[in-house]
């Protein structure tokens, strides 16, 4: 194990014994250095490490906000790093949709029983999913706009089922989920009729949201990204 590796061992060790806690300043590089008796350009990177992961953010200075403090979303810096995976292109399209549609339909049941007889708050919460779904059926959008529409729509969606992980995860997957989107629009023989039709199912899908019927959300969701996925050719064929 390399120095830096020990550094970010023990600071793992240390967050899960709570000897730190969320919003608290790490010791300078100087005082974490000597406590684990390595060099401070070993301390250095494990700090560079742990600030690209969204473990801690760092400010530079003297001042009161200067040095390394434990961010309160640490799953933040995971987007990244699933971003970059699939970046590389070593990550299979059926892998993405499948994953999209596994954590997508558990987060949409969740959001659901959420809402679950709080017609109000239901009101209140998708409103804006509400805005996105009627500017998604302006018949002038071209395909690009209209992936936006639909991603920040899912977004929403995702958001409301109140679990970070997931949200990280799946914002992660947001570009792998375009890049496979704009590709299978572009196998179909009519964009227009498919983008009614997602627009319909998207409507279903909010409209069990804002009903709390997490079953019927659930299945409207999953039908909706596997119904897309096999449409277009972009699913393997059998055999």
């Amino acid at each position: 194990m390399r120095t830096h590796e020990k550094v970010l061992a023990t600071i793992e060790a240390d967050l899960a014994a709570g000897r730190w806690a969320l919003g608290e300043r790490l010791p300078a590089e100087r005082a974490l250095a000597e406590q684990l008796g390595v060099s401070r350009p070993s301390v250095r990177e494990a700090i560079r490490i742990l600030e690209a992961m969204g473990i801690i953010r760092t400010a530079v200075g003297s001042g009161p906000d200067a040095g390394a403090v434990i961010i309160d979303r640490p799953a933040a810096g995971l987007g990244a790093a699933v971003r970059l995976h699939v970046a590389s292109g070593t990550l299979p399209v059926q892998d993405v949709v499948a994953t999209r549609e596994a954590l997508e339909t558990w987060a949409v049941g969740r959001a659901a029983d959420r809402l679950a007889g709080r017609p109000d708050a239901a009101a209140d919460l998708l409103g804006e999913a509400r805005r996105l779904v009627a500017a998604m059926s302006d018949p002038a959008l071209d395909v690009e706009a209209f992936v936006r529409l639909d991603q920040d729509f899912h977004g929403e969606l995702i958001r409301l089922g109140g679990n970070q992980l997931v949200e990280a995860i799946l914002g992660g997957l947001r570009s792998a989920v375009a890049s496979y989107v704009l590709d299978g629009a572009g196998r179909l023989a009519s964009w227009r009729a498919t983008a009614e039709r997602l627009c319909a199912e998207h409507q279903d899908i909010l409209d069990a949201v804002g009903r709390g019927d997490a079953s019927a959300a659930q299945q409207s969701v999953s039908r909706h990204i596997l119904g897309f996925y096999e449409e277009t050719g972009l699913a393997p064929s059998a055999g």
